[in-house]
């Protein structure tokens, strides 16, 4: 399989994406605005993952930037409109989406971070499962030096992707980090050339496409994620009843004629026959 995406279409607000080979990518297109993204782009973004995770083509996703930025977080505008408390209301009571939506998916996300990421542009790098950077990028939480509190659920999502005291740390400075020691830090996995880092991106995705279960990734997702909140022996006794299921389906025995044939395995769709 190629990981070369045919051109892309409009996806809503700011963005465009494209599908292929069980992989849609999503682009967050505002290279003029540094990606910087309008309350209708973050509802349109969210939209499309929805959109994304329950397309049965679509295995995996992955989210860049066009130009020279991922994410420069919010438009300066839309920040400026806050100052509005019409404005403010709308913004907690008409999203349309809870915050930690990704979370909530079964399809796994993947980011491609081509350049810098801020404020809320970062927040939805950590909502992706796999993060890769380019090595000339910058992030930045951004938020204590605008006046603001830890957005969009980041609080709970560093400390348990860097440790509580590294996430303490980019939350209170606000301070750039580099690739790195974003690398180092393991708030990225790989980190490459800029013109590297969406073929490298897509690539991965592909493989999770071609020779993972979609089901098994969505059940995997909900494991880690749930598991931040329970106990050890909660989350192990929960794994060995969900272990046993996946005994029982038709992924794990395709898996194993798959391999027996020496070829890569038709796994159906999720929640497929």
């Amino acid at each position: 399989m190629s990981s070369t995406v045919p051109e892309s279409e409009p996806a809503g607000a700011g963005l465009r994406a494209a599908t292929r080979d069980g992989v849609r990518t999503i682009w967050f297109d505002r290279p003029d605005r540094r990606n910087a993204m309008s309350l209708e782009m973050f509802r349109d973004y969210y939209a499309a993952l929805v959109a994304a995770d329950a397309d049965p083509e679509v295995r995996a996703v992955v989210v860049t930037g066009s130009g020279d930025w991922f994410c420069s977080g919010a438009d300066p505008e839309a920040l400026a409109a806050l100052l509005d408390e019409r404005n403010r209301d709308l913004l907690a009571g008409e999203f349309g989406y809870p915050p930690h939506l990704p979370l909530t998916l079964g399809t796994p996300i993947v980011a491609a971070m081509n350049g810098g990421a801020a404020g809320l542009g970062l927040v939805h790098a950590l909502y992706a499962d796999v993060r890769f950077m380019a090595a000339e990028a910058r992030l930045s939480t951004s938020f204590s030096r605008l006046g603001l509190v830890a957005e969009y659920g980041s609080a709970w999502l560093l400390p348990r992707l860097i440790g509580v005291g590294a996430a303490l740390d980019l939350l209170l400075s606000g301070r750039k980090v580099d690739a790195v020691e974003a690398f180092r830090i393991g708030l990225v996995q790989r980190v490459l050339p800029r013109d590297e880092v969406l073929a490298e991106a897509q690539a991965y995705a592909v493989a999770l496409a071609e020779h993972c279960s979609p089901a098994s990734m969505a059940v995997i997702r909900r494991q880690v994620w749930s598991g931040s909140e329970t106990g050890a022996a909660e989350a192990a006794t929960d794994a060995i009843r969900l272990m046993v299921e996946s005994l029982a389906g038709a992924d794990f025995s395709e898996a194993l004629l798959s391999r027996a044939q020496g070829r890569a395995p038709r796994f159906a769709p999720r929640g497929g026959a």
